[in-house]
């Protein structure tokens, strides 16, 4: 008897955003534009810090990081997202597709173990300010980043060994802009409730986990916060918190929504709307939210471009 060929798919098929020519063309339009404010706002941020001395602190230090993530994780996604949306041929071999889950997974679990050490990061400076400098070394927060991202490749390999491990033998058509894991099990010629289970233990352990420790975390700071007399603290101490906890709640929440329900019940539809707010929408608003309405980067902008005369 002849064994069925359980390995026949060499390439896959993006399917993307279903819309007329017309409305394709204002679609390519709008996501080249928000592209290129991602590379420039987060581009900006980076050499900023990286260049003015005064900003050679735990917190923009994380930020630097922050935006480096940001420029790779939609790196891996968008400008194959826009060749397609202007071409007919709209595919992608199998080992390319494996390789943008694998990298678009380290850089995104990597991010979300971040946003727990940043927050980290933020207890210390409202709750311990005398001993700031001392907890928060670079020694420290070089390590912390470190664990984040071996946590990041880890965790990432073990999605994608486990998304791949399954035969992929019939259609090759994923409705979706990228290979993202959820839209590419779907076409496993084989039971994926194994990868439903492993995909809710691993969601939990890299999307529940640093999303709960923010929570915990932010419990203490706003009662730390409760406790500072003067208003002007409590408001400067909460305008820090509250960009945090915006650029923290557009990542986790839809990210832990995909990542975490049955794959039987998931929408293509809503699926590509969830990875486009996390994976494109978050890194464009990252730098307007975290950086931009800092007045640190702002003068830290003027100084570089030499706009401020006036001594400091």
């Amino acid at each position: 008897m002849q064994e069925p060929n359980l390995s026949s798919v060499n390439e896959f098929i993006l399917l993307g955003f279903s819309f007329s020519p017309r409305t394709t063309s204002l679609l390519f339009a709008a996501f080249l534009m928000t592209y290129l404010l991602i590379i420039l706002g987060n581009s900006l941020i980076t050499i900023l810090i990286c260049l003015d001395s005064h900003l050679h602190t735990p917190m923009y230090f994380f930020i630097c990081v922050l935006s480096m993530l940001d420029l790779g994780y939609t790196t891996t996604t968008v400008p194959q997202m826009l060749a397609h949306l202007t071409s007919q041929k709209k595919t992608i071999s199998f080992t390319s597709c494996v390789a943008q889950m694998y990298i678009f997974l380290v850089l995104g679990i990597t991010k979300s173990w971040l946003f727990a050490i940043m927050s980290i990061d933020r207890y210390v400076a409202i709750c311990h300010p005398l001993r700031y400098k001392v907890i928060m070394s670079p020694w420290l927060c070089g390590v912390m980043v470190i664990f984040c991202g071996l946590w990041g490749v880890i965790s990432a390999l073990v999605y994608t060994v486990f998304a791949m491990r399954l035969p992929y033998c019939g259609p090759n058509k994923i409705n979706h802009f990228f290979c993202e894991v959820p839209a590419v099990l779907k076409l496993a010629c084989a039971d994926t409730s194994v990868n439903d289970r492993v995909d809710f233990i691993l969601g939990f352990s890299v999307i529940v986990i640093p999303f709960s420790l923010i929570f915990v975390i932010y419990i203490n700071i706003f009662m730390a916060i409760l406790r500072i007399r003067s208003v002007q603290g409590r408001l400067k101490s909460f305008s820090t918190c509250a960009s945090h906890i915006t650029v923290v709640t557009m990542f986790c929440m839809p990210a832990m929504v995909m990542y975490m329900k049955p794959g039987s019940e998931a929408s293509p539809d809503e699926d590509k709307k969830l990875a486009l707010f996390y994976n494109v929408i978050s890194a464009f608003l990252n730098p307007i939210i975290y950086s931009l309405r800092n007045k640190d980067v702002k003068r830290a902008l003027l100084k570089v471009t030499g706009w401020s005369r006036a001594p400091e």
